[in-house]
């Protein structure tokens, strides 16, 4: 992960944050064309835990992770993101694995980040 994946892994922690009141404990990004992957670890809060021992409630938790996620991002467009990469968010895909608690998020721009920022250290 480069100085600038790692910096965008902390936008996306704090945009979580911020919005949702807990933000994933750690978070890897890679950026390939235009997308940034961010593989993310420590998501759920002791409460969603405490739901997750129910079948039902996993099934509720995860469609509440992917689905009102992905609609924060279209109520709260990441500028913070858009202005660190110097391009414009286009959509995100979400997907969460309840019981291990680690989720996917993929981000796509408007832009060719990996090759717009793959050489700057």
């Amino acid at each position: 992960m480069n100085k600038y994946e790692a910096e965008f892994s902390n936008l996306v922690r704090s945009f979580r944050k911020k919005n949702m009141g807990k933000g994933p404990s750690k978070i890897n990004t890679t950026f390939c064309k235009n997308w940034a992957i961010c593989e993310m670890e420590g998501n759920l809060s002791p409460v969603e835990k405490f739901i997750a021992t129910a079948d039902e409630g996993k099934q509720l938790l995860r469609a509440a992770r992917t689905e009102m996620v992905k609609d924060m991002y279209r109520k709260i467009p990441p500028t913070e993101m858009e202005q660190f990469l110097n391009c414009n968010f286009v959509d995100l895909f979400v997907d969460i694995d309840i019981e291990r608690d680690f989720g996917m998020s993929i981000f796509i721009f408007d832009e060719n980040i990996e090759e717009k920022y793959k050489d700057k250290k």
